[in-house]
């Protein structure tokens, strides 16, 4: 995998008159074989809602569940996303509307709902009390901010008290969409209440911590995470990025799952193929033939060819300069949340990331996705896991005993 992608790239349909001769289907894409996977439970489906951070981390507390040897269950995002909702709405109106209210949010949000107000099965409620099968948030979000930024209004325009209805009056909206909470549900013949139900789960919610790596702020220090859904201000623990991927690979190797935040806005992500890759592109390491006919090409052109995804490529050499540049500079952002669930190699055996998705169950993998080795290293904003799942020696340098 020393040479350059065009090595790869060139030899076929473009330059090479012998790669004219058409190609088999199985000689082309990648391939993964899957070298570790931790158990999780099925693919879901956030449908049309923004609400992949709540699938996400849910999944990857299920995963945890299964881990520490309870059963494998459901765990209802909705009842997560509705909950987030009423106290991203109070401090949203308490800020004047400086804040951002969206569908989005992080793994820290749903551990912290759980935290005070318990957690409830997928069964118990679903959430979908406006006539859909799935989450589809195209009017809701929108129905709730017009409400707050007109409370907001009138209370900046008249300079009196806010009403004591508009609480009340929020919460009723939350009702309509996605139903009353329920005090007390029963749940394979017993009877919970939200909390002893939490209680009852064989995880501490107090065992799981935020993860990254950046510059801008003091390694094995925690800040509050620059990026617009992190509406609670919850904060991550920073580490150097080889500290931060020794994390990652020592927790799968060890049976834990990942709830992982990304950027899912790059050209090396393809949602048909379902891979993330960083291309590398080194011009110095081409021929002068190849130099010649590369700087011919249409942007278009170049792009097609780098992101073919027809036969792995060498990809980028992520360093913490580069990383922090891309964050920097809005490359990367924080877009998807989704988890890490095992390891792989392509046939070229190169690492990648197996990565389970809340897309619903959709070719070529059956609604998970593989993500290289650099792209995870590159693209990762946080990343929550049981911190007993932390290498000694970074657990340490975290504070932890």
């Amino acid at each position: 995998m020393k040479n350059l992608v065009f090595s790869l790239l060139f030899a076929g349909a473009l330059f090479s008159a012998a790669a004219r001769t058409p190609k088999t289907a199985e000689e082309k894409g990648y391939r993964f074989t899957d070298s570790r996977s931790v158990p999780v439970t099925p693919v879901k489906d956030q449908s049309r809602s923004g609400t992949c951070w709540s699938f996400s981390t849910c999944s990857f507390l299920e995963s945890e569940i299964m881990r520490a040897g309870g059963e494998a269950m459901h765990l209802s995002e909705m009842w997560i996303v509705r909950h987030t909702f009423m106290d991203k709405a109070m401090k949203y109106v308490r800020m004047h509307g400086h804040l951002n209210f969206a569908e989005g949010g992080a793994s820290h949000d749903v551990i912290e709902m759980i935290k005070n107000y318990g957690i409830v099965p997928f069964e118990a409620y679903p959430g979908l009390n406006y006539g859909t099968e799935k989450p589809d948030f195209h009017e809701l979000s929108g129905a709730l901010k017009a409400y707050l930024d007109a409370v907001i209004r009138a209370g900046d325009k008249s300079n009196m008290p806010l009403s004591t209805a508009w609480k009340r009056a929020f919460n009723a909206l939350l009702d309509e969409y996605f139903g009353p909470v329920p005090e007390t549900f029963v749940y394979q013949g017993k009877e919970y209440t939200p909390a002893s139900f939490a209680a009852s789960l064989p995880i501490d919610m107090n065992d799981y911590i935020d993860i990254t790596s950046f510059t801008h702020h003091p390694f094995y220090t925690q800040f509050i995470m620059e990026v617009p859904d992190n509406w609670m201000w919850g904060t991550v623990y920073n580490l150097p990025l080889d500290e931060m991927m020794e994390a990652v690979d020592h927790a799968l190797d060890q049976g834990y799952a990942l709830s992982w935040g990304t950027d899912v806005s790059e050209k090396g992500f393809s949602r048909t193929k379902a891979i993330g890759i960083v291309p590398e592109i080194a011009l110095e390491n081409m021929s002068g033939t190849e130099a010649e006919k590369w700087g011919k090409l249409t942007q278009q052109e170049k792009e097609t060819l780098i992101y073919s995804f027809d036969k792995p490529v060498k990809e980028l050499v992520v360093t913490q300069a580069k990383r922090q540049e891309a964050f920097d500079n809005y490359e990367t952002t924080d877009d998807h949340g989704m988890v890490i669930v095992g390891k792989a190699t392509d046939q070229a055996g190169n690492p990648f990331y197996k990565v389970l998705n809340s897309w619903g169950e959709r070719p070529p993998y059956g609604g998970y996705w593989y993500f290289s080795q650099p792209f995870v290293a590159y693209k990762t904003t946080s990343i929550m896991l049981n911190k007993k799942a932390l290498p000694e020696h970074i657990a340490r340098k975290l504070g932890f005993e």
